[in-house]
């Protein structure tokens, strides 16, 4: 697994995309640190960084909507990831937000 490069922020939180490894679909936005980045390769289950609550936050710890990680995607400055996850117990969010489409 590549490492990250988590100096690139200023407060180590680097962005991290939850995408559905089944469908492609964009689940969420989210951040990691160092702990939450260890914590996931640790236990194959997503876990990031809580910006509003200041803590290490696992994914579906209150929901029971967790979200599996099958496939981890690095970019080529190693300041961003995608998480390919399987998404349990529901939606990823709270709430869905309607699609934006543009006519081309």
């Amino acid at each position: 697994m590549p490492e990250l490069n988590f100096t690139k922020s200023k407060d180590g939180l680097l962005p991290a995309i939850a995408q559905d490894a089944a469908s492609g679909d964009v689940l969420m936005l989210a951040y990691i640190n160092e702990e939450s980045w260890q914590k996931t390769l640790e236990t194959g289950k997503a876990h990031y960084w809580s910006r509003s609550r200041n803590k290490l936050w696992l994914k579906g710890e209150s929901s029971g909507h967790v979200q599996i990680v099958k496939e981890i995607l690095v970019d080529c400055d190693q300041d961003t990831v995608i998480f390919k996850v399987e998404q349990l117990g529901g939606a990823a969010c709270h709430k869905a937000m309607p699609a934006v489409s543009f006519a081309g």
